[in-house]
């Protein structure tokens, strides 16, 4: 359940109407499965639910899932930044660990990382009371030539992606310059600091930027 209303949350981010076809393809199972536990979340009272109208997470809801999402993220700080985990594996790692940590052990990792405010990717982490400010911010692949961006946030689902863009030091906090859009989804030339580079469009979709 509490992967369930991390996800809705998670797509919530970036949509105001969460269908259970999306949450079936974040999820990777079969979305009458998925309808199936959204309307069991809905009896709960942790999901407003209406068929082929979307789900959206009750204020308990919200509660709950930001508590799952506060875990996650702090534990991918922690595991990059305490254990030096490479940024494409912390996301798998706290999979495992989101569910089983103890308020005190995350207390004791929040402290130790000096009060953390986004994990590895960019992603914003839910304050201990469970307030929670979303970054505001758009694709890399909504910018036009000669605008200069930072970037902000990076897609965290898929490591094959991170170590590319790690390998293209496109991290959190890299300012780059849009020099040129190639057509008919043609790729990016980008320039960061001296050196220029080529991304395409997949890639540009998955980071989030903000006006340098």
């Amino acid at each position: 359940m509490e992967n369930y209303l991390k996800v809705i949350f998670e797509i919530g981010e970036k949509t105001d109407r969460v269908v259970t076809s999306a949450i079936a393809d974040r999820m990777g199972i079969a979305a009458p499965s998925v309808t199936a536990m959204v309307k069991r979340l809905a009896e709960l009272k942790l999901v407003a639910y209406e068929p082929y109208q979307g789900v959206r997470l009750t204020e308990s809801g919200r509660k709950s899932a930001l508590e799952v999402v506060r875990h996650h993220r702090l534990i991918e700080a922690y595991l990059a930044e305490a254990l030096g985990v490479p940024w494409d594996r912390v996301h798998d790692e706290a999979e495992k660990l989101e569910h089983v940590i103890s308020e005190d052990l995350e207390d004791r990792m929040d402290h130790a990382l000096g009060r953390p405010t986004t994990d590895p990717h960019g992603a914003p982490i839910p304050a201990r009371d469970g307030s929670f400010v979303p970054v505001s911010a758009r694709a890399l692949s909504e910018v036009e030539v000669g605008q200069i961006v930072t970037v902000v946030q990076v897609e965290d689902r898929d490591p094959a992606l991170l170590r590319y863009l790690g390998e293209l030091d496109l991290y959190p906090g890299t300012e780059i310059e849009v020099l040129r859009i190639e057509p008919y989804d043609g790729p990016y030339t980008l320039k960061s600091g001296e050196k220029e580079i080529l991304l395409g469009r997949a890639a540009a979709n998955e980071i989030q930027v903000s006006n340098s």
